[in-house]
């Protein structure tokens, strides 16, 4: 035989193989596609007689949720024994499942009871003090778990010699709190299943409640003719008890084949016309799938070379296996003197090898994604070191595993300087700001030493008064009167002073000096001077300050200034004295705690007035410092009781007061959310 021969009988032998495993692969996966089509039908009717079981649970829960509804209406509070006789039968009459309803009081003793109307007396009384062993463990569930619960199934024989599987259920009911009595339905579990699940459920099947090991309770409904049988079974969940559900069906055998085979020649048929031009397509895309790849990869190139984050890739053992040109421009290495160095690479400096060592280690035996970023300091070929900011992320692959971590890498070289700069700018804006505020302290001291000044002045002229009166008056009783007008003298003075070191402490910008007061001490020591200026302008002056409010961490003289210049202001509003016959005149002080959810117990102060309110169009710029409506104000009052307020992390704040006038109000937390005080 000739070559050319041997080379056509090769290739005959290579198509016919060809055309036989073409053969065998038609055959068997027609055969595949007949056995998966029967498989695919039993599953589905399997699938079908689960979804059947779970709506017969969902029908039975349903009812039995209904039926515990209804039986909720009829507790007998306010009842007579025949009135809830009378509401039970009715309610029977309605529910073919319910064989017996009992009312038992707390000890279970029974005090009425209702057969149902349509049904054989199947259950029947044994007396008062009888009670079944299923009551019992029912109604001790209920009673634990303060709601209704089941008992297991049990059978009851009748006097006919029949019987029934029974459950019990018990309903516990409360008046003020306590268990007064008991509600007990004796359910007929084949009843159950006739009235609650679906007759189309149970047309053609059968529907039953089973124990574990298959014995069936109650059933309902006929298994038709068919080859193969199919069950599901779903535990139904009660309070107390659980049953379980049984579905059993027949059904006939699939025939597919012949459908089945038809439907595989046409598609084969189809399949071999078109393989050719799917494989030729299939190629095309492949060819454009790798050069969009052989693209993507480029791009992807140019854009990791382009940037100026450093990015640093490193394996589960800590060794550099990528590094992009502006990391190796940050650190001045080439990439080949970098890629697979471990641990120490060379751009650490040795004063932290050990540092880095020990942190690298920790985020090595951790997967969390550094999302604040950590700050470090690199060190340059040349030896310069410089800050960093290092964001790391674990690295996976394709197939979500872990391989290492990748890490992108800032130098905050110029942001350190650019922030350096501004900070050294924002200190000499600082300085000049303090300097510039003397001015405004000068007027702010003017204002705040005003009152203890004219206090002083007040009590210097009675005392002088006082003296001239001193061989008119009794000597003893004068002494003491000088006496307590000079201690006055004493404690404004003291106030005044008081004043000056806060000022002086807002002017430095340090902490205020505080002290623990009672707060019924801080209205006391403004007292003389608030009653002073209500009594020159015919003003009643009301007072609530309890005696058992904790102390406050506050600068006391800070505060009183508070509330003094609140007090001024509202008897102020309050207009002269000539104004007395138009309304009535009082001025409010009153102290009390608060004490809000999630938030720290406060003292609060209120100031409320009789006045003529507040304009919309003052209301805008109340607090504004040097805002003012008084021709002799100069508008700091309320700006400084705010920023006092402020600063002891309270709140000032304004309402409108009924039947007229407004209520200024603020609060003073307790330090750290307590009655915190030094004794």
């Amino acid at each position: 035989m000739s070559m050319p021969e041997r080379l056509l009988d090769w290739r005959s032998q290579r198509r016919n193989l060809l055309w036989a495993a073409l053969l065998v692969l038609v055959v068997s996966m027609l055969l595949t596609l007949v056995w998966l089509a029967g498989r695919f039908e039993v599953e589905k009717l399997q699938l079908q007689t689960d979804r059947d079981a779970s709506d017969a649970v969902s029908d039975l829960r349903n009812g039995l949720t209904r039926n515990l509804r209804a039986l909720e209406t009829i507790i007998p509070i306010g009842m007579t024994s025949a009135q809830w006789s009378a509401q039970a039968e009715r309610l029977l009459r309605d529910r073919r499942e319910w064989l017996r309803i009992e009312w038992r009081d707390s000890q279970l003793k029974l005090l009425a009871g209702a057969n149902n109307p349509s049904r054989p007396a199947l259950l029947t009384p044994l007396g008062p003090d009888h009670l079944l062993p299923e009551i019992n463990l029912a109604c001790t569930q209920a009673r634990r778990a303060g709601t209704a619960s089941y008992s297991p199934s049990n059978y009851i024989v009748s006097d006919q010699g029949a019987g029934v599987e029974v459950v019990e259920l018990c309903l516990p009911w409360s008046l003020d709190g306590e268990i007064r009595g008991y509600l007990i339905a004796s359910y007929s579990l084949s009843d159950v299943l006739t009235g609650m699940v679906s007759t189309n459920l149970y047309r053609s099947q059968q529907v039953s409640f089973v124990e574990p090991d298959g014995t069936r309770l109650a059933m309902v409904g006929q298994i038709r003719e068919g080859k193969r049988s199919f069950n599901s079974q779903q535990m139904l969940s009660l309070p107390g008890a659980s049953l379980m559900v049984r579905i059993d069906s027949r059904r006939m055998g699939p025939d597919l084949f012949p459908n089945l085979l038809t439907a595989a020649v046409a598609a084969l048929s189809l399949a071999l016309v078109t393989v050719l031009a799917l494989l030729g397509r299939d190629t095309r895309r492949r060819q454009k799938a790798e050069h969009e790849l052989a693209e993507a990869l480029a791009f992807r190139k140019a854009m990791e070379d382009s940037l100026v984050t450093g990015l640093r890739a490193r394996d589960l053992e800590g060794r550099i296996t990528y590094v992009n040109p502006a990391f190796c421009e940050m650190v001045g290495w080439p990439a080949e003197a970098l890629l697979g160095q471990t641990t120490p690479p060379p751009y650490w400096p040795p004063e932290r090898v050990t540092e880095y060592g020990h942190r690298q280690a920790l985020r090595l035996a951790s997967n969390a994604i550094l999302r604040e970023g950590i700050e470090s300091v690199f060190m340059r070929q040349n030896g310069e070191r410089f800050p960093v900011l290092i964001f790391e992320a674990p690295l996976i692959d394709a197939q979500g595993q872990q391989t290492g971590w990748m890490s992108a890498i800032l130098d905050i070289s110029e942001q350190r300087r650019i922030e350096e700069v501004s900070r050294a700018s924002q200190e000499r804006l600082q300085a000049t700001a303090r300097l510039a505020s003397v001015g405004e302290m000068a007027s702010l001291l003017s204002h705040e030493l005003n009152q203890p000044l004219v206090a002083i002045s007040s009590y210097a002229t009675g005392s002088h008064n006082l003296l001239r009166q001193f061989d008119q008056v009794n000597s003893l009783t004068l002494r003491e009167q000088l006496s307590d007008a000079v201690q006055r003298i004493a404690q404004q003075a003291e106030r005044a002073g008081q004043v000056i070191k806060s000022v002086h402490d807002f002017v430095r910008r340090r902490a205020p000096s505080r002290e623990p007061v009672s707060p019924r001490d801080l209205v006391d020591s403004v007292l003389p001077l608030v009653r002073l200026q209500a009594r020159k302008l015919m003003i009643d002056l009301s007072l609530h300050l309890p005696d058992d409010l904790p102390k406050i961490w506050c600068d006391r003289a800070m505060v009183e200034q508070v509330i003094l210049n609140l007090a001024r202001n509202g008897m102020q509003a309050m207009g002269e004295a000539g104004d007395r016959q138009r309304q009535r005149r009082e001025l409010s002080i009153s102290l009390g705690r608060i004490q809000s959810e999630g938030s720290p117990a406060c003292l609060r102060v209120e100031v409320a007035d009789l006045g003529g309110g507040i304009d919309p169009e003052v209301e805008i710029n109340l607090y504004t410092p040097f805002f003012t409506t008084k021709e002799e104000g100069m508008g700091l009052g309320l700006s400084l009781c705010r920023t006092v307020v402020e600063q002891h992390g309270g709140q000032l704040s304004h309402r409108p007061n009924q039947p007229n006038g407004t209520v200024f109000s603020f609060t003073l937390p307790y330090r750290n959310g307590t009655n915190d005080t030094e004794d």
